[in-house]
């Protein structure tokens, strides 16, 4: 019985993984550029909904929210700083350089904003972890012996449902189509009438959109925040990525599954200090066994979705 809760906790912290690994597909698979500032986007959703749920909006403007509304607005929030990055990051990169995808700049340019947002936020609020006022009551119930978390449950189900919608419109979209075909060709969409200028932006919103999701879940669900709450969860949704397979979004989701469930059974049978060994040799095997992952294709960056 023991093993099974720790399945079903290793599934609720999986769907976490879950988000911000469909978040890094989404760019490397069409855009063939790992953006270093998912973390932090996951990050600043909630340090944001957090911040106006106990403080409300700066200078007293108006008392704290209600938390769903706080955390709503850290979505939006989120959103707006990843068409941010977009902006200087991608297309102006692309303009100067050329072709982004194939260029380190941007990747750098990404980093630079990770490392100013995340220390813009130590400055507002402090390096300490903060309480995050979410729902009140202890809404856990019990199935069979097992206890779950009625915000874990949830967020599960919601998780499952944004990625079978997320697969939809990249399969059967208009956008969905352009997407792919950016993602197939660049150049050769672009000549076939494919807008980048207007295509590209909708995947650096999807991407904060699920980042932000992420950064909402992991608050309420798990109840605290912090500044450097994106680095342990960006690097292990790195790791998922990477075993289910670069550009696949169901490998993705399984991948990220996989890892919270080696992060739990790991902690449960020895210790959490062996979690970063356990997750990170488990990348490395598969990077030697199957560099593609258990999903992905062989042709990293090209016509993945």
């Amino acid at each position: 019985m023991l093993l099974l809760q720790q399945i079903v906790n290793s599934l609720m912290l999986g769907s976490v993984y879950v988000t911000v690994a469909v978040a890094f597909t989404l760019t490397i698979g069409i855009l063939n550029f790992l953006n270093f500032t998912i973390p932090t986007l996951f990050m600043f959703a909630a340090m944001i909904g957090w911040a106006l749920a106990y403080w409300g909006l700066p200078g007293g403007l108006t008392g704290p929210s209600y938390w769903p509304v706080a955390l709503a607005v850290g979505i939006i929030a989120s959103m707006i700083v990843s068409l941010v990055v977009e902006r200087f990051t991608f297309r102006i990169m692309k303009t100067k350089y050329g072709d982004s995808t194939e260029h380190a700049i941007p990747l750098v340019s990404s980093l630079g904003f990770l490392l100013i947002i995340e220390n813009l936020v130590r400055i507002g609020y402090g390096t300490d972890a903060q309480r995050f006022p979410g729902p009140s009551a202890d809404l856990t119930m019990s199935i069979g012996g097992i206890f779950v978390r009625v915000p874990q449950f949830v967020s599960l189900l919601f998780v499952v449902v944004i990625v079978i919608g997320l697969n939809w419109l990249l399969r059967t979209s208009r956008l969905g189509r352009g997407l792919r075909a950016i993602a197939e060709n660049p150049d050769a969409a672009n000549i076939l009438g494919v807008d980048m200028h207007r295509i590209v932006p909708v995947v650096f919103m999807l991407t904060g959109l699920l980042c932000g999701l992420a950064g909402a879940l992991f608050a309420i669900n798990y109840g605290e925040v912090s500044p450097q709450m994106g680095e342990d969860i960006g690097t292990k949704a790195i790791a998922g990525m990477v075993v289910g397979g670069l550009g696949s979004i169901w490998g993705a989701v399984l991948g990220g599954l996989i890892v919270g469930l080696t992060e739990v059974m790991t902690i449960h049978l020895f210790g959490a200090d062996t979690v970063q060994v356990a997750v990170w040799g488990l990348l490395l095997l598969t990077l030697f066994i199957r560099p593609q992952g258990l999903f992905g294709h062989s042709a990293i960056g090209k016509g993945k979705l």
